[in-house]
């Protein structure tokens, strides 16, 4: 079996975090580590099943955990309204925001429920409205925010004469898409929080590659078994070859989340060959997302097409 690198998170007691994508894989054992580090960890889930059995897991180890569920489909913009809005009145600060949660290369397009590639309107526009209902509390909280993008961001671009994929579908170029627009987004959001002073840190992990879910037989995504890819991956992650596993996978986001060493601006994962597996590292950010010029159109468009306003946010 491969060794498993660590991290030790410091102490989280009195900090409420949430996290994204926390019903398995990756989010989950994110969840799982802010817990037992003594932080409120809040478990927004489209599932409520899949949501129960991974408190129910985070109990079973801690009885004492602070987890609680609630509902988020970021595949809804007035989903993620309807959450702000919940968080907003119960009024308590967030210290942490781990934009985690993501679908992967469906094979034919598909859309959200507010006609956005699926892609697109999850992995990316989900999280930046998810932020703007948020502002208030994360500025409150003084907050960390780490958004998760993929090694997939490391070429390709922002497909601005088709956002939305609907000529020429290609789901790998998609994803790779939402994941630079997530990384842009979120480093625009450490220069705006700078220059505004909303006290917010944004950063960025990726957890290299991993025997995610991400690959595997997704019914709702149009894909009803596993990829070839994930039956490769699976068998390189147990014999320790290159890339990590779900364990290490999650260590990039902790450490940008959590450690004092961790700044705003910056990219952390995996410090193994290709950056594929390993313990967290800072790395250079990829290509794609070092124009700031980029990041500003991603923001503003990204506004539009979310239906959120950050200045407006950050009045209430």
């Amino acid at each position: 079996m491969p060794r498993t690198p660590s991290y030790s998170l410091p102490d989280l007691t009195g900090r409420r975090a949430l996290v994204t994508g926390a019903s398995d894989g990756i989010g989950l054992g994110i969840a799982r580590r802010l817990a037992l580090a003594g932080a409120e960890v809040l478990l927004p889930v489209r599932n409520r099943s899949k949501g129960e059995a991974a408190v129910a897991r985070i109990r079973h180890e801690h009885p004492a955990a602070l987890v609680s569920l609630h509902h988020l489909d970021l595949a809804s913009l007035a989903s993620v309204e309807a959450l702000g809005r919940e968080l907003r009145v119960d009024g308590r600060p967030i210290y942490l925001l781990v934009n985690n949660a993501g679908v992967m290369t469906p094979p034919e397009r598909q859309t959200t429920v507010d006609g956005l590639e699926l892609q697109l309107g999850t992995n990316h526009l989900g999280h930046v409205a998810l932020v703007a209902h948020l502002l208030p509390l994360l500025t409150a909280g003084g907050a960390r925010v780490t958004s998760q993008i993929s090694v997939a961001a490391r070429g390709g671009s922002v497909h601005w004469d088709d956002l939305n994929w609907e000529r020429d579908y290609d789901g790998r170029r998609a994803y790779g898409q939402s994941k630079i627009a997530l990384g842009l987004f979120a480093l625009e959001l450490e220069r705006r929080s700078r220059a505004a002073g909303w006290g917010i840190t944004s950063n960025l992990a990726h957890p290299g590659v991993a025997p995610t879910s991400l690959l595997t037989a997704r019914p709702e995504l149009g894909r009803d078994r596993d990829t070839p890819q994930i039956a490769v991956i699976r068998r390189l992650s147990r014999a320790g070859i290159l890339l990590g596993t779900l364990e290490s996978a999650q260590l990039p986001a902790l450490y940008a989340a959590t450690s004092p060493q961790a700044g705003g601006g910056r990219l952390y994962g995996p410090d193994g060959p290709g950056n594929l597996g390993g313990g967290p590292a800072e790395h250079r950010l990829y290509r794609p997302l070092r124009d700031a010029t980029e990041a500003d159109r991603v923001w503003r468009v990204s506004e539009e097409l979310a239906g959120v306003s950050f200045a407006s946010a950050a009045a209430l």
